[in-house]
């Protein structure tokens, strides 16, 4: 009789899985503040995005994701910067 594992391969220190929370936070802000646009423009910023999350998701140490965060913070605010502009 074979007993299944459930305990994932790789389990994510406190650290880990705070950061990843944060990432994806960050990802729905992103989703969130593409609501407020035209849809053309709506699909440039979520076609951006996920090519943006995508190229960087092998990235495993802390500080550089944490400089991503940073990176990607000011960005949103930003474009919510100028969307309100031109509201």
């Amino acid at each position: 009789m074979s007993t299944i594992s459930r305990i994932p391969k790789k389990v994510l220190t406190l650290k880990q899985f705070m950061l990843r929370q944060e990432v994806l936070n960050l990802y729905r802000e992103v989703l969130r503040t593409a609501r407020k646009v035209d849809r053309h423009q709506k699909d440039e910023i979520i076609k951006w995005a996920r090519s943006d999350f995508e190229t960087h998701r092998s990235h495993t140490n802390e500080e550089t994701i944490k400089g991503l965060l940073i990176n990607g913070r000011q960005m949103v605010k930003e474009l919510q910067s100028t969307i309100k502009k031109t509201s």
